[in-house]
């Protein structure tokens, strides 16, 4: 199922290096490979009779993006027709599959799934077809402004935003109780969360595999202790790191605690459906995870894999704070519409992106799959607040997500993350921050490869 201070400074004078152009991303693949692949891609979608096919590449899911396919083919009356294509499970694995193709001019590619954080990378290469300015006024029409802000490069818009994510904190109830916590008071942090999992003797549970939701945990900690990964990450390679910081350090030593005192065992290979697991296990206490668990545990109930006795045990809070006296920045994720820049069709892919990120198309999507809208208006509607009691907070905390660092070298930084912050267990305040900044900074300038 799914989905601030810097330790390096800028050599001035006559000995600063020359910024350095944005490279293409680094994705190993033979070039006749990419265009024998792309020219069998493309054969599939030219020279058909009838309607221009539309190809769409989505990320996994339950079927929401192809039923939505289909009720905007059929909206069309003619004029075109939707098929998906499906994506690999892993955001990172999305992404070279797409870049293997785009690299290669794929013209089959009309319409793609696209996560926020590939959005400059994708944009500066080339690879996305902008949309005009009458065309983003409609297509940012009430939309939450963090998801609105992560589809944009250099001011324009280059992708419509679709659904947006966020992470909650969800408890069990029981757990709360008997360590004598509110895990909804508005400045529950985490050390109160690692204090109660210990009094009860419960578990935290958390994203900690070696992948890019581990990145998400990274990058929220050190936001939410007011600071960043980049200073400047619209710099591109002349971006600073700033993760060696105090902020920086807090997020360190709290990782270094869940992982050492109340993380599952196992918790460097968990994955988010892993978390979720644990979670709902006789020794689980707490989980960060995406709004998806509520009705995937009900879903379980129904299949009668999940006793009833722990869905009803299960309640939700805002993402807790690093600094009891700071707002968190939840996670922010999602799932953007961009158009390929050498689609055959692109303004009829730009007509299916409007049916397909329509308020309806997002509606829709949220009750199948579980996955929040990007426009605020959807949370309104009673269907919505029937199905998801959390509907409210979720708004909340996708207008108030801290991003990932919008840079279009964001891979090499996010790899550079999860090399640097791997295994949790072995992440030290003291340490860590900075080999993490002088890692992103050898990378940026070609010091080092990944």
């Amino acid at each position: 199922m799914r989905k601030g201070a810097s330790v390096n400074t800028r050599v001035q004078g006559r000995n600063r290096r020359p910024a350095r152009r944005w490279r293409p991303p680094r994705v190993a693949v033979a070039s006749g490979v990419a265009f024998l692949l792309a020219t069998s891609l493309a054969a599939c979608g030219g020279g058909e009779s009838g309607p221009p096919t539309l190809n769409w590449y989505t990320n996994p899911d339950n079927g929401g993006q192809a039923n939505i396919a289909a009720r905007c083919t059929e909206e069309a009356g003619g004029k075109y027709r939707v098929v998906t294509s499906g994506l690999p499970t892993q955001a990172d694995a999305q992404r070279e599959q797409l870049v293997r193709r785009l690299a290669a001019n794929d013209s089959s590619i009309d319409i793609m799934s696209l996560d926020p954080p590939f959005v400059p990378e994708f944009a500066e290469a080339g690879y996305l077809r902008p949309f005009s300015e009458e065309e983003a006024r409609e297509f940012l029409d009430d939309v939450l402004e963090a998801p609105a802000e992560s589809a944009k490069w250099k001011g324009a818009l280059v992708a419509a935003p679709f659904w947006a994510n966020t992470q909650l904190l969800w408890y069990r109830k029981s757990v709360a109780q008997q360590a004598g916590v509110d895990p909804t008071a508005e400045n529950f942090t985490w050390d109160d969360m690692i204090q109660a999992a210990q009094q009860a003797s419960k578990r935290v549970d958390e994203q900690g595999a070696r992948y890019e939701g581990y990145m998400v945990w990274v990058n929220a900690m050190v936001s939410s202790a007011g600071g960043a990964i980049l200073e400047n990450p619209e710099a591109g390679s002349d971006a600073k790191p700033a993760i060696n910081s105090p902020a920086g350090q807090k997020a360190a030593e709290i990782i270094d605690k869940v992982a050492t005192t109340v993380a599952n065992p196992s918790l460097s290979t968990a994955l988010e459906e892993d978390a979720r697991t644990s979670f709902q296990s006789e020794d689980g206490g707490f989980l960060l995870n995406w709004p998806y668990i509520y009705a995937a545990a009900l879903g379980e109930v129904e299949a009668g894999s999940l006793d009833k006795a722990v869905y009803d045990d299960i309640a939700w809070a805002r993402y807790p704070r690093v600094d009891a006296s700071q707002p968190s920045k939840p996670p922010l994720g999602g799932i953007h519409i961009a158009i390929g820049a050498f689609s055959k069709h692109p303004d009829l892919a730009v007509e299916a992106a409007r049916c397909i990120t329509s308020s309806q198309s997002m509606k829709e999507f949220m009750l199948a799959e579980g996955n929040p809208a990007a426009r605020a208006a959807v949370f309104d509607d009673p269907e919505i607040k029937e199905a998801f009691k959390m509907s409210d907070l979720i708004r909340e905390s996708i207008a108030d997500a801290g991003p990932r660092p919008l840079t279009p070298y964001y891979t090499d930084v996010s790899t550079s993350i999860q090399r640097t912050w791997h295994p949790p267990s072995s992440v030290s305040p003291d340490s860590t921050p900075e080999k993490s900044a002088e890692l992103i900074s050898n990378v940026l300038q070609d010091k080092v490869l990944l």
